[in-house]
């Protein structure tokens, strides 16, 4: 039931899908900005949809408002959470005009109790294009992710070596 990253793609259910990574590579060693995919093994917390652009991917699924942000300044008491507008820190807006975050499964990286630094929000989500490098996210096909997400169960993992 895991997912595994490999050189060929995301492998989950006996399936291979092609995917992106971060635009700086993965790293052991990830920090606020850099761009990488952190290795490791991750929990899936939870999954956010736009329920203005689709139904509900799974029964777990929490629809994103347009007031829905997530907070990557390392200078906010709430670092690496979801927050709502306005918010006078530095944040992702999570309801986006293009279609990247109209379905986001969320991992456990740096959540719940963040580390200042140590980077924030690493989702798997819709890619923007083939080969196009994430901030350190998963991205997929569009038709990929919908057929993922509701096959996770709890207790899936992303499983990136």
């Amino acid at each position: 039931m895991d997912m595994v990253l490999t050189p060929s793609g995301l492998r989950f259910l006996g399936r291979t899908f092609p995917c992106t990574i971060g635009r700086g590579g993965l790293s052991s060693r990830k920090r606020e900005g850099d761009g990488a995919t952190p290795r490791g093994c991750h929990g899936l917390v939870g999954m956010l949809y736009r329920p203005d652009r689709l139904a509900r991917p799974a029964d777990w699924a929490v629809p994103i408002g347009p007031p829905d942000l997530w907070s990557d300044d390392v200078t906010d008491p709430d670092y690496n959470l979801m927050v709502r507008a306005p918010h006078p820190y530095s944040h992702e807006i999570l309801r986006r005009a293009d279609p990247l975050y109209d379905l986001v499964i969320l991992t456990d990286w740096n959540w719940p109790s963040a580390v200042r630094g140590r980077g924030s929000a690493i989702f798997i989500h819709q890619w923007r294009r083939p080969g196009y490098p994430t901030e350190g996210c998963i991205g997929l096909r569009r038709d990929h992710l919908h057929w993922i997400a509701p096959r996770i169960t709890f207790g899936t993992r992303l499983i990136v070596t």
